[in-house]
């Protein structure tokens, strides 16, 4: 099993980015996806969910608005789109699978996780 985010770096404050994360190893369609970020000396933040089989998204209301998550299951792959960036976003975001919708306090509550993708929002 692989979970490879990609699309981190440095962006300026009202930036937009957008993360991939690269499923391989399980049945994509089977699991809720999830994009989860840890900020430097925090804990984990569970940010949004999707089921990869398609549904509704589910999102943290602080992100609400900003954050649209998105799934390709035809090449397994999760995305996130986050728009008006702020210092306060910087963290090293993962996408992580588990069968249930979770919100975790660690990565080790879900069944698969990625190394992570660092964002960095800074003038």
């Amino acid at each position: 099993v692989q979970l490879v985010e990609s699309g981190g770096g440095l962006v300026q404050p009202g930036g937009s980015l957008t993360l991939s994360c690269a499923a391989s190893g399980f049945t994509f369609t089977n699991y809720y996806m999830t994009w989860v970020r840890q900020a430097p000396g925090k804990g984990l933040e569970w940010l949004s969910s999707i089921y990869g089989g398609g549904g509704w998204p589910y999102y943290a209301d602080s992100v609400k608005g900003r954050f649209a998550i998105s799934r390709y299951s035809a090449n397994n792959t999760l995305y996130l789109q986050i728009r008006s960036l702020k210092p306060d976003d910087t963290a090293v975001y993962y996408c992580a699978a588990d069968r249930s919708k979770r919100i975790a306090g660690s990565l080790h509550d879900y069944a698969y996780w990625g190394q992570g993708t660092q964002v960095t929002v800074s003038s």
